[in-house]
């Protein structure tokens, strides 16, 4: 089912990014049967140099009860100041989701999953367009609802090999607000150790939100910053997608 969930996406992103449009996400999978298909693009820009995903498609499967599967394949970008813009196949991430606590709509406690993550070394790190390392994300996440307000959270902690490099924690949490029928608004902090030898924790926030056109078709977008080490870490980033549910 993941070879055939891959092979979707690499099809899709032909013809064409935590928890879409954050880095926070929650333990909520797909429905049985049902699939989130999007295509986005992401971006960071810091104190010389802009980078993310030029085009990319992610693909998310209800694979069985409280389980999903995931998959994206990214188009990569890197834009250093005084060098030349590279543009190629980036690195695909891989992953499963699985809920573990679901709890009933008047229980206290929380919905709990979750989502290990692996990166593979697809893109060409010479390049700026991948980490040139396998790498994987072991995180673990909550989510409670109230009303019109759903607030979700969690981290975990990235595996990072390679030359230079070190394993590092993150941790993010979310508070968002259906605020019509089609729209919700949400607002995130997230921490993060650092990850490469001598290096410094970061930390910054997103506000975003999802516009629902129709029941299939949705617009995902945030936008947001560093609070610490901001020159080197992000100075802007971006988030904007089309999704399709079914």
């Amino acid at each position: 089912m993941l070879a055939i969930v891959a092979g979707a996406a690499m099809s899709l992103a032909g013809a064409a990014q935590a928890g879409p449009p954050f880095v926070t996400d929650d333990p909520e999978p797909v429905e049985l049967g049902h699939w989130e298909v999007y295509g986005f693009s992401a971006g960071t820009h810091v104190q010389g140099d802009s980078s993310g995903v030029l085009a990319g498609t992610e693909v998310n499967y209800g694979a069985a009860p409280n389980l999903q599967l995931h998959v994206i394949a990214p188009l990569a970008y890197d834009d250093p100041r005084g060098g030349s813009t590279q543009v190629g196949i980036g690195d695909i991430e891989l992953g499963a989701k699985y809920r573990f606590i679901t709890p009933g709509e008047k229980d206290w406690f929380p919905q709990v999953g979750v989502f290990p993550l692996v990166e593979l070394p697809t893109g060409n790190a010479d390049r700026g367009l991948g980490s040139g390392k396998t790498r994987v994300f072991l995180p673990i996440w909550l989510q409670k609802d109230f009303g019109e307000w759903t607030t979700y959270g969690g981290g975990g902690y990235w595996i990072n090999p390679g030359p230079g490099k070190k394993d590092y924690w993150f941790a993010g949490w979310l508070l968002q607000k259906q605020v019509t029928k089609q729209l919700a608004l949400g607002a995130e902090l997230f921490h993060q150790t650092a990850m490469d030898q001598g290096g410094r924790d970061s930390a910054g926030f997103n506000v975003g939100g999802v516009y629902d056109f129709t029941e299939h078709y949705h617009l995902l977008f945030s936008a947001g910053r560093g609070l610490q080490d901001v020159r080197d870490s992000n100075e802007f980033s971006y988030y904007l997608a089309l999704q399709k549910t079914f």
